[in-house]
């Protein structure tokens, strides 16, 4: 019998984020998928089998917040953990306050991604 395991979507449109972060939450023991835009995640299959979205703020179309407004007011509240390189000290807590799980800068430890992962699956 296989164990199904969570899924967790990666949005980014740096194609070296989609290419080695998958397989470092395969190594966690999640299943993962990457999209390029938000646009492309919100086309896809996958929307409904997310169980947590790992989430580029700043990308070309789409802003990874406004894909979260999109996700509400589809009543899709997938758990979301942002990714940044824009070291910016107003964009966490305004994240946070908007109900994302985390918002890691990077370079971010494998351990903080992790944890952040966990608190996101772990929510109700």
């Amino acid at each position: 019998m296989k164990i199904a395991h969570p899924l967790v979507s990666v949005v980014d449109d740096d194609e070296s984020v989609r290419e080695s972060l998958p397989d470092l939450i395969k190594e966690f023991g999640f299943s993962v998928r990457a999209f390029s835009s938000a646009e492309e995640f919100l086309a896809s299959d996958t929307i409904g089998k997310t169980r947590c979205l790992i989430l580029d703020v700043s990308m070309p179309g789409m802003t990874g917040p406004e894909l979260q407004r999109e996700l509400k007011c589809r009543g899709l509240p997938i758990p979301i953990v942002y990714i940044t390189a824009h070291r910016d000290d107003t964009v966490r807590p305004r994240l946070l306050e908007q109900g994302a799980v985390e918002c890691l800068f990077k370079p971010f430890s494998d351990a903080a991604l992790e944890e952040a992962l966990s608190s996101a699956l772990s929510r109700p």
